[in-house]
């Protein structure tokens, strides 16, 4: 499992029948800042990934690789490697508050 910013979505016309309907996103993934500990910042990769609860553009989500991702309902017959389970709402590390959703932003 990891962690990261949904950066952008993809758009797909032509593809296989069961993926029709499934929301692709862009997500990179995120690391505790090595240096301060007092916040998160990107790993420099990118996943494309099925999202499987309603996020959106911008947030944090809780992601799973391989075989994990497809063990919802949603995802069991997808020909997937990547998916978003959970939408994230804080991390706490290092006795700090690296992320927390109700004042993103603010």
């Amino acid at each position: 499992m990891f962690i990261g910013r949904i950066t952008g979505s993809i758009v797909s016309t032509h593809k296989v029948e069961s993926m029709v309907g499934q929301t692709l996103f862009i997500v990179e993934p995120l690391r505790i800042d090595e240096k301060k500990k007092d916040s998160l910042k990107s790993t420099g990769r990118t996943f494309i990934v099925v999202d499987a609860v309603g996020a959106g553009e911008g947030e944090i989500v809780l992601c799973v690789q391989g075989s994990s991702a497809r063990f919802t309902d949603q995802t069991k017959t997808l020909p997937i490697d990547a998916a978003i389970v959970g939408i994230v709402d804080s991390v706490q590390a290092h006795d700090a508050i690296l992320y927390d959703k109700s004042t993103e932003g603010t």
